[in-house]
Parts: C-alpha cells; structure tokens; sequence
C-alpha cells in the first residue's frame, strides 16, 4: 500500500509508533489476520491470511482506516492517506509463500541497496515483523504460513 506525497516518511519514530498502535488494534478482525509486515518510507507491505475475500476486504479496509487515522493525526491533517487500493496476491504454494516472506522481511535492504548504502546480509528490519513484534502481528493459523520458510538469498 502507497501513500500520498503528503504523508511523513512512515519509518520516522512518530510514524511507525502510530501504525503499531493501529497494527495492534487491527491484526486479527472479521477473519482476517496480519502474519507480517513491512514498513517502508513511502509504502507498506503485509502478508495477511483471511477466510474468504469478503474478510480479506473486511479486514484490509478496517487497518486503512486505522492506519490512516493515526497518521493524520500524527501530522495534525485529515483527509486521505493512501493512493490507492491495495493490491492482493493468493499465495498458493510454500516455496511462492517462502519468496513472499523473504520479500517483505528484506525489502527495506533492497531499497538502502539502490541508493547506494548496502545493508548487512543478516540485517534485522526494525521496522518490519522479522524483528518480531508478537503483539502486532498474530502466529499463522494456515499450514501453508506454519511450513513455508523464507526462501535462501
């Protein structure tokens, strides 16, 4: 998910702290769950499971809507904050799973990469669940989340 120009770099302390809050309090409603997450300066990614499309729409627009709240009230703005909608890929297989994973667990690395500042191969984002914040996001309950391991470099 993009967010406007508008929007503060969303790594920033105030930022980040806030779509914790709006993590904690949208992770697990209406039959849907956030597994994982990454937070970059401009745009978010998630792995999220849901029952069936009506929770994964349920669920995505609740955590918009929380998300963008608390930005705008970090900024002192109102109105809106992302682009657009989000974009939404079925992960059909562990190996499709475990590359999903690697993707956003590492995804703050490969844009520090294209700018020129090369990040540790075993760099933690802290900034995104594979430093593990068990009180944003909730375990998988599907197997296919519970087996896939993130793919190798």
């Amino acid at each position: 998910m993009r967010v406007k120009e508008h929007v503060w770099n969303l790594r920033s302390q105030r930022c980040f702290r806030a779509l914790q809050v709006a993590f904690r309090k949208g992770r697990d409603r209406f039959g849907f769950q956030l597994s994982e997450f990454s937070v970059q300066g401009n745009h978010l990614h998630f792995i999220v499971e849901a029952e069936d499309e009506t929770s994964l729409a349920r669920g995505v627009q609740g955590l918009t809507i929380r998300m963008a709240k608390a930005l705008n009230r970090v900024m002192g703005r109102h109105g809106k904050v992302f682009t657009d909608r989000y974009h939404a890929r079925i992960l059909r297989s562990p190996t499709q799973t475990g590359y999903a994973l690697r993707y956003v667990h590492t995804n703050y690395q490969k844009h520090m990469t294209k700018l020129g500042q090369p990040l540790p191969a075993r760099f933690l984002d802290p900034c995104s669940s594979a430093t593990r914040f068990p009180d944003l996001t909730q375990p998988p309950r599907t197997w296919l989340l519970q087996t896939a391991a993130p793919a190798p470099s």
